[in-house]
């Protein structure tokens, strides 16, 4: 495209840093759709959680009421509906629920589905390649000291804006590996005194997320018993992520919801380089196909995965290059270049993106804690963006019309998908909740 995708009507409203709606125009229907991986893959990583699950009892006795499955619950938030109703003027038809992502046991945020699998899938790699398991054994034996010496030889290094190096952390250090975060400039403190308080070794950039796992990644590379988590890149992260689908299909047949051709489903998801809203919108699609709606939220200083998905350009461009900041309060959306391989897969299945300006961050956060008293962390927050403005662009009121629903929103069913909060420290929830843009 070249400089071309300068004269693009988004990308002139983005480089102004305006909250804007985009609608995905290379979105096809779900049977037209052929990827490289598939619902096989999403079956083979949600078994290999299960083999795990009687280690991760051993390690996270939090886990164990849940048989070591790690999860969150889904919840009806009628009262946030209201309040976002009433507060902004706005309309939104049927039913708002949330998924609580950011209470999810071990590392607080969604990323603890695809870290944590990405550091267990390792660690099976590992152990039958040194014979300490075998097909059918109980794998909690990994959990024994021979073993966590075993891994003790062995470095897990990843580059982070804080969540995704929450997650690997805490998992790594828990198997026995040593673990190596690379911290990019927006990282809260709290996030790298946590990770610290694990034994974990934090390494600080001045510069932003992608600065960060660059160099994170050629460190490892020079040391062959290192192993990368690359959030960019990874397949491992993207199959952990996508499980959630059908984790959340058995908890909306549980509370009796449908989601059909009547009844359609919308997800809103905070998406920062892409893996986690990439894989979650993946494995939602290979369940409900065109009856699944998804779009990913952005800070307008960082509206990454927009931009490399309106001008094709994917990871060839950053938001640097139309002269935004990539600075934002949302700390976990912070990134400037969007992942490659997260784009292509989702260019045809993804609905569109909302960005929004910081200030909504803290005052969807207030209206959910009062309303509701749960507790998220901004860059979390960004999902209300969704629901909250999807009848107020023309852009998703006519897609909306043009995929024949709009007969059907009184039976549709929103989710907000909850990315992260539960670990914030108490002092630091406070600062949140005073802070006013």
């Amino acid at each position: 495209m070249g400089e071309n995708y300068k004269t693009l009507p988004i990308v002139q409203k983005l480089s102004k840093g305006e909250e804007t709606v985009w609608v995905n125009p290379k979105k096809i229907p779900f049977a037209e759709n052929r990827q490289g991986i598939s619902m096989a893959d999403i079956d083979e990583a949600e078994a290999r959680l299960q083999r795990f699950a009687p280690f991760i009892m051993k390690c996270f006795p939090e886990t164990e009421k849940d048989g070591g499955m790690i999860e969150s619950v889904l919840t009806s938030i009628s009262g946030m509906q209201k309040h976002l109703e009433e507060t902004y003027g706005v309309q939104i038809p049927g039913r708002l629920m949330l998924k609580q992502d950011g209470h999810l046991a071990i590392a607080g945020s969604v990323k603890a589905r695809g870290g944590i699998y990405e550091v267990l899938k390792h660690t099976e790699e590992l152990a039958f390649e040194k014979g300490l398991i075998k097909v059918g054994d109980d794998y909690g034996k990994l959990a024994n000291e021979e073993c966590r010496e075993f891994f003790g030889q062995y470095t897990i290094q990843v580059g982070s804006t804080g969540n995704l190096g929450l997650s690997i952390g805490i998992a790594s250090a828990a198997v026995g590996y040593k673990v190596i975060v690379h911290m990019s400039a927006d990282a809260k403190q709290w996030k790298k005194d946590m990770l610290r308080s694990h034994g974990v070794t934090v390494v600080e950039y001045e510069s932003d997320y992608t600065a960060a796992v660059k160099e994170g990644r050629r460190l490892s590379d020079e040391d062959p018993k290192s192993y990368f988590v690359d959030d960019e890149n990874s397949v491992n992260l993207f199959m952990g992520y996508a499980v959630a689908a059908k984790r959340l299909k058995k908890q909306l047949e549980e509370q009796r919801i449908l989601v059909d051709g009547d009844h359609p489903l919308f997800v809103y998801i905070p998406c920062g380089v892409g893996g986690a809203p990439g894989g979650i919108t993946f494995g939602l699609k290979e369940i409900w196909g065109d009856h699944v709606h998804c779009f990913f939220v952005e800070p307008v200083q960082a509206p990454a995965m927009l931009l490399g998905m309106a001008t094709g350009l994917h990871n060839e461009i950053c938001v640097q290059d139309i002269g935004l900041s990539g600075l934002t309060h949302a700390d976990g959306l912070a990134v400037g270049r969007p992942s490659g391989f997260v784009g292509k897969v989702v260019e045809p299945l993804l609905s569109g993106e909302f960005t929004l300006q910081d200030k909504w961050l803290y005052e969807y956060m207030r209206g959910l804690l009062d309303t509701e008293g749960i507790f998220l962390e901004p860059s979390a927050c960004a999902a209300f963006e969704g629901p909250a403005r999807l009848l107020s662009y023309k852009e998703t009121k006519d897609y909306i019309k043009e995929n024949g629903l709009a007969e059907k929103m009184g039976a549709a069913v929103h989710i907000a998908w909850a990315t992260g909060g539960s670990l914030v420290p108490e002092k630091v929830r406070a600062e949140y909740q005073n802070t006013y843009l």
